[in-house]
This record gives C-alpha cells, structure tokens and sequence, in this order.
C-alpha cells in the first residue's frame, strides 16, 4: 500500500493535515487511519478514533465488495474535524438494503456509515466512479 502524509497551511494559519493511500483490504485501512491520528495534534479521543477506524472499515469493505476495488482513501484533519474519501471504480449508488441477521448479504455497513458520521456525501468522479464523503466531528 502507497501512501504519503501532506500538511498544507491555509491563509489563516490553520494546519491541515492529508493522508492519502491505497488500501486493498479494510485491515490496510485500519492501520492507514491508525497511523493518520497518531500524527494530529491535539489527539483525537479514543471515542472518536474508534468511530474513525470503524466508518473506514466500512467504507473500504463495501467498496472491495460492491466496487472491486479502493482507487484511494483520503484522510484530511483540520480543527472541525476528519474527513474521509473513499474513491472506487463503479458508479452504482450505495443501497439502504434490510440487514441480513444470516450474514449472507450485509445490509448492516451504510446505515453504520450514516450514523457514525455527522456528514455523509456521494459524488461521481470524473473518470466513471464514485467519492463516498465522510466527516467526523473533532
């Protein structure tokens, strides 16, 4: 997994920090965002840092299932808050499905990524994909 960390300083000083990478997996995931909040400053809490490790988890795992594949995960932190992108191959919309109790067919992730985030948006990217946008409050 490539990865790069970038901090940017916006005219009023604030300092953002980015983490961009390419997870195959939802455990590369996990220890992209582990390695991300280790470097903020103040730290997050751990209430957060588990809702941060749980929401990316989701959100690569369905973007492995129902896409094929993550093409990036891109972890932004400035003072409000963290904010997630999470860009895949395929167009097709996230779908609110009735949660299989058997495990078979999930249903269980995009309701969990809409409760653990206060903001969540879709967008189609240029080349044919989609951006799933996530924001956690710091």
């Amino acid at each position: 997994m490539n990865d790069r960390i970038l901090m940017t300083f916006s005219p009023d000083g604030e300092t953002r920090t980015d983490f961009v990478c390419r997870p195959e997996k939802a455990a590369d995931a996990r220890d992209a965002v582990s390695a991300f909040v280790a470097r903020l400053h103040p730290a997050p809490n751990s209430h957060m840092v588990q809702n941060l490790l749980l929401l990316v988890s989701e959100l690569v795992t369905n973007a492995v299932r129902h896409a094929g594949a993550v093409t990036a995960l891109w972890l932004t932190a400035d003072r409000r808050g963290v904010h997630i992108r999470v860009t895949d191959p395929s167009p097709a919309l996230p779908q609110d499905r009735t949660p299989d109790l058997t495990g078979r067919t999930g249903g269980f992730g995009w309701p969990m990524v809409q409760r653990l985030a206060q903001e969540v948006g879709v967008r189609a990217t240029v080349d044919g994909g989609k951006v799933i946008l996530a924001t956690v409050e710091r």
